[in-house]
């Protein structure tokens, strides 16, 4: 396990996770949540919809950001303050997806802003935006 302490960090550090998309962690995240959107799981009836056929949950994919934010960049102990987000493209079943986090600024009282990205196997952006963390002050782990 990874831990940044704040004085550690610097501009531009980066960290990031990969994964292809199963159709297990689609159906583990909609019964996880409780999010069983036909968008997601029906195959038939998202053939009627806008995308022609099933999506990925959004927030699956933000998932692998906090996963980076707390397991690598900052890493172990770090506390989540802020998180926006624009969905850009979707996500679809098989789809490899890069979830990766950079170091944009060094704020006051601790917080360090970081651009949240993730991007498919094609380099395509599918979402962007930025978080406001808190990492840890010491090391711990």
């Amino acid at each position: 396990m990874i831990e940044h302490i704040f004085e550690e960090l610097k501009v531009g550090d980066t960290a990031y996770v990969e994964k292809t998309i199963s159709e297990f962690d689609v159906y583990n995240y909609a019964g996880i949540t409780g999010d069983f959107s036909w968008l997601h799981i029906n195959e038939e009836k998202s053939r009627e919809g806008h995308f022609k056929t099933r999506i990925v949950h959004g927030m699956l994919l933000v998932g692998m950001i906090s996963n980076v934010i707390g397991n690598q960049m900052p890493g172990a102990g770090t506390i989540y303050g802020s998180q926006n987000l624009r969905f850009i493209r979707p996500c679809y079943i098989h789809d490899t997806v890069r979830a990766r986090t950079q170091v944009i600024e060094l704020m006051p009282a601790g917080r360090v802003k970081l651009r949240t990205t993730c991007h498919n196997q094609n380099g395509e952006l599918i979402i962007d935006g930025e978080a406001i963390v808190i990492p840890p002050r010491k090391h711990v782990v």
